[in-house]
């Protein structure tokens, strides 16, 4: 499984990516509440309790703060311990994690804009549908070199 970075959740957490965001965070804090695996209890002390945390109180801090990176490497790394430890969590995080990077919009933008002035309205992002410019075009002024000439 390519490692969850702390940029990821945090990004989720602080609601980049929309619906499909909100629903992939939604989605990590249902799969982190879930109970640890009976493979990893039998290496518990304490009647059954893991060793290590579930990693709720790590989603629960970095929802209240999404952008402090601190909580967020915090997130990963409780994410990667408890995978570690648990088989049936590492198989349903990675199937989650598969499932966010195919909602993230399916690749990167990049916009670029160069040849000189742009006379329009220049739109630069992704996705756009049932857009509509209503310009009316002017004819420049005559500039000091049109009068030369």
């Amino acid at each position: 499984m390519d490692p969850i970075t702390a940029a990821a959740p945090a990004a989720l957490a602080g609601g980049l990516g929309g619906e499909a965001g909100r629903q992939a965070w939604q989605g990590l804090a249902a799969l982190v509440r879930r109970p640890f695996g009976r493979a990893a209890a039998e290496g518990t002390e304490d009647g059954g309790a893991p060793q290590v945390g579930s990693g709720e109180l790590e989603v629960a801090a970095l929802a209240e703060n999404p952008g402090d990176p601190v909580r967020a490497q915090a997130l990963a790394t409780a994410l990667g311990v408890r995978a570690a430890l648990d088989g049936e969590f590492r198989g349903q995080l990675e199937e989650w994690w598969q499932r966010a990077q195919a909602g993230s919009g399916g690749g990167n933008v990049h916009n670029s804009i160069s040849g000189g002035t742009q006379n329009g309205p220049v739109l630069q992002g992704r996705d756009f549908s049932s857009l509509t410019f209503n310009m009316t075009r002017t004819t420049p002024p005559p500039t000091e070199t049109d009068a030369v000439r």
